[in-house]
């Protein structure tokens, strides 16, 4: 429908320079959406992930001095402040049982303060190495690198979730985590990782986000704080918990960010760009997949008078 709605009124869009911008910037909000996704599915939520994308994309120019050579240290340091955090949010959310609004705020508030004194003291350069950004340039079929590895998140998260054990069990704790108690899984374990693996997939994403924009400026990694939920939510998962979809996380992904380019090349103002934002996600909501289940539910259920059966026989005993 988007799409649709594209072409008659910004057709620009839709063209190839503007898919050029749309495909690799969804696949960075898709890969953090997606650890937000894991999160939300056992009835949590992350505001730390602006914090530990901006200190993980410093982390990268820091440790890396920006050369090539020493790429591979800047990733590293990127992956484990992203589990670090991560485990950090789920100790005090699974474990302590803390509310993990305001833990994931002031978690996020402190790594964000932290980057902001590494950058300070430790970042000679802005620049990733050249090899970070020549890897991100790359247009295998004629589509963005980012856009592949992105595709390749998603679907390998997707295969864990619905075809491994380990996947299964972590979606029975978060549909129900009183039977999966019951049934002898270890639920604020399955939690703790949730979170870990959320920040694993931030750090991710940094590094996609990262090879895109080359430089690490101050606002890096800022406007990652509601646009992951906002893609979780329109995707259909339930704030309360429950299953979601890796796959229609993704698409969400991609319809937020060509919705942003559709604004962008109608000349929106800020203000009007925030309204319609909005609107599309209260509207993403309220047509969301369970929604929309329960409905059809409603009309296609019998009623009570069609459903009882009159006796048309006698006992004869």
């Amino acid at each position: 429908m988007l799409v649709l709605v594209a072409a008659i009124i910004a057709p620009r869009a839709l063209q190839n320079t503007s898919w050029a911008y749309v495909l690799p910037y969804m696949s960075v909000l898709a890969v953090a959406a997606l650890g937000q996704m894991l999160v939300i599915m056992h009835a949590g939520i992350d505001l730390s992930t602006p914090g530990v994308m901006s200190f993980a994309g410093n982390l990268i120019v820091g440790v890396s001095l920006g050369q090539d050579g020493r790429l591979w240290l800047g990733l590293l340091a990127c992956l484990a402040l992203g589990a670090g955090v991560g485990l950090v949010n789920g100790i005090l959310v699974g474990i302590v049982r803390l509310n993990p609004l305001i833990v994931t705020l002031a978690v996020g508030q402190i790594v964000a303060a932290y980057s902001l004194r590494y950058a300070r003291e430790n970042t000679n350069s802005l620049q990733v190495p050249p090899a970070l950004s020549s890897w991100a340039a790359g247009k295998p079929l004629g589509i963005s690198t980012v856009f592949w590895m992105g595709a390749g998140i998603t679907l390998g998260l997707a295969f864990l979730l619905r075809y491994s054990a380990p996947g299964r069990r972590f979606q029975a704790v978060g549909a129900n985590p009183t039977a999966a108690w019951m049934a002898g899984l270890r639920v604020r374990t399955h939690v703790v990782f949730a979170y870990t693996a959320a920040g694993t997939l931030y750090a991710m994403a940094t590094i996609l986000l990262a090879g895109i924009r080359i430089n690490i400026d101050p606002a890096f990694g800022a406007g990652y704080l509601l646009a992951p939920i906002a893609a979780v939510v329109i995707a259909g998962a339930a704030l309360s918990g429950g299953l979601a979809s890796a796959t229609s996380t993704w698409v969400a992904a991609l319809a937020l960010t060509l919705l942003t380019q559709m604004l962008l090349i109608k000349g929106l103002s800020t203000a009007l760009q925030f309204i319609v934002f909005g609107a599309a996600i209260i509207a993403g909501m309220l047509i969301s997949g369970d929604r929309m289940a329960s409905l059809l539910g409603r009309v296609l259920r019998p009623s009570d008078a069609s459903t009882v059966q009159p006796q048309t026989g006698t006992n004869t005993s």
